[in-house]
């Protein structure tokens, strides 16, 4: 049963004269489940064209939202309202009406930013939501009237009535949020975090927008090196194209066809609600998917970080299919491969790839890379006053520091995540900007010696280190002390220390810790105080082997 069919059914049996009943019956003593149906912009706003809709809304956010939508809805197009409507920007919205701090609103003007909505709309948005929220009162306030409790009793067939809408919107909902679910649990954070201060990329988006034009089906390949942003870009198309996803993570051992295969037949049964799909490969499930999707209506599945697969020898990395359906698009992100190796082979389906690393791509990175930088000195709620501190103590202009730090960034996303972070926490106090770092390895190289790596008191560090390089799965605390034979509290010293080159990792209750990017890792195993070659390493390799086998 839906909105229309319920509202058509109650105008046919009430009376005009019943109608100022039926809404105060509605407002007051609705269920739950009814007060969530009447609190969605759609039928409130059928209410309002049949005369039902409260005066006075609830005061529960959704209905007073909803409320405003209808409100804002009379003076403003249909792309503003889509923002407005849309499930993360109303959270956004939610967060800074409560918490009314500069942060929240930072982060709606974020959204708003990359929505293309003027400022001005959501401030003009959330004067038409204060003034509905200024009129509304609890519903359990509006009916005391002992007359109108009396009278329910004839109007159960109507109340019957309304008491089937809930259960369908609930499954409409229900679906839609399904589908809307951009992301599984297991990348959430990951996506969250690479897209919060997201910017620029806007010749990425644009040749993968003609890919999806131009070509029924096909692969379309991201190509960069360690720190260009590529998982962030992949993250962000997500969002972007609403796309099924997989993010390879080589450090957690989540790399291998097998997971890759599980994680999306999942997302794809959810989305999608395929029964009996359990045991399908993934050409069977496009297939089916390919028979579900609307016209005009596209997959995509975004997979991110392929030079990061642990993979025995075969025809296609990740077991890719070599044939695609219609309307079956792949965004992959890699590192650049040997050039005499291939991992993906097809037939009759279209491949592209844009490899961020080309001279045609030189000042978009460049440009990119500018605005990210002026977004964290604007912005950024977190680093945004630090930085600025920073600067003037530096006797500098801000176009000044940015020039500079893009130069020395070489265009690299990374080295600017850590030189940003060690100039907002003081960590380069001491040095002009003359002397920061230039490029992401130098940067690895200047900290190594800045926490005096190369010298004998700091062995216990070097091994914790190589710990973390050598083994294939997330140590624990305990594990990495049983390993070095040194106490917990000691290792923990330690581990503090390489906060920000580290991640947490919450495995069945316990903390786990990996090496925070790749590059990283690959610093590591280039130095020479690594290298296998010394007994101490040796014997600790002999270690973990004893500890785990």
């Amino acid at each position: 049963m839906n909105i229309d069919f319920v509202i058509n059914a109650i105008t046919a049996i009430t009376p005009a004269s019943v109608l100022p009943l039926i809404k105060a019956v509605v407002s007051a003593t609705a269920s739950p489940l009814i007060n969530q149906a009447l609190s969605q912009e759609s039928v409130i706003r059928g209410l309002q064209q049949l005369g039902l809709a409260k005066i006075q809304p609830g005061s529960q956010f959704q209905e007073i939202y909803s409320y405003a939508l209808v409100d804002y809805s009379k003076y403003n197009s249909e792309s503003t309202l889509n923002f407005f409507r849309n499930k993360e920007n109303k959270e956004a919205f939610w967060k800074a009406v409560v918490a009314f701090n500069d942060e929240e609103w930072h982060v709606l003007k974020a959204k708003a930013q990359k929505a293309q909505i003027d400022w001005v709309k959501v401030e003009e948005f959330y004067e038409v939501f204060i003034k509905v929220a200024n009129r509304s009162i609890n519903p359990e306030q509006v009916i005391v009237n002992t007359q109108i409790q009396e009278q329910l009793k004839t109007l159960q067939e109507i109340l019957a009535a309304l008491k089937t809408l809930p259960e369908d919107i609930a499954k409409s909902q229900l679906k839609e949020s399904v589908k809307d679910s951009l992301y599984p649990d297991e990348f959430k954070a990951l996506i969250e975090e690479k897209t919060k201060a997201f910017c620029g990329r806007v010749f990425v988006f644009n040749e993968f927008d003609k890919f999806l034009e131009n070509h029924p089906r096909g692969y379309f390949t991201v190509i960069g090196d360690a720190g260009m942003g590529k998982s962030a870009i992949a993250a962000e198309s997500v969002l972007k194209y609403k796309a099924i996803c997989y993010f390879n993570i080589l450090v957690q051992g989540d790399n291998t066809p097998e997971k890759f295969l599980k994680s999306i037949r999942q997302q794809l049964i959810n989305r999608y609600q395929l029964e009996n799909a359990e045991n399908d490969n993934l050409p069977s499930l496009l297939t089916t998917v390919n028979k579900k999707l609307a016209t005009g209506e596209r997959l995509v599945i975004v997979v991110d970080a392929l030079d990061e697969v642990e993979q025995k020898v075969s025809e296609n990395i990740l077991d890719l299919p070599k044939y695609l359906p219609e309307k079956i698009y792949f965004l992959l992100t890699r590192r650049p491969y040997v050039l005499d190796k291939k991992y993906l082979f097809t037939e009759g389906v279209t491949e592209e790839e844009l490899n961020l690393t080309d001279e045609e791509y030189v000042s978009s990175n460049r440009a990119d890379v500018r605005e990210y930088i002026g977004y964290c000195i604007s912005d950024e709620p977190e680093r945004k006053y630090r930085l600025k501190k920073w600067i003037q103590s530096s006797n500098l202009s801000v176009q000044r520091f940015i020039d500079e730090l893009v130069v020395k960034s070489e265009n690299n996303f990374m080295y600017l995540r850590y030189v940003l972070q060690g100039i907002a926490e003081g960590i380069y106090n001491d040095l002009t900007i003359d002397k920061l770092p230039k490029g992401l390895w130098e940067y690895y190289e200047q900290h190594w010696l800045r926490m005096d790596m190369d010298k004998n008191p700091q062995d216990l560090m070097v091994i914790v280190l190589f710990i973390l390089v050598r083994l294939t799965t997330l140590p624990t605390l305990k594990m990495i002390a049983e390993i070095t034979g040194e106490e917990q509290y000691e290792i923990q010293k330690i581990l503090d220390k390489w906060v920000e080159y580290l991640k947490n990792w919450e495995i069945e209750g316990q903390m786990c810790y990996s090496i925070y990017h790749t590059s990283f890792l690959d610093f590591l195993k280039a130095k020479r105080d690594l290298q296998r070659t010394r007994k101490l390493f040796q014997q600790v390799d002999e270690r973990i082997s004893d500890y785990l086998y």
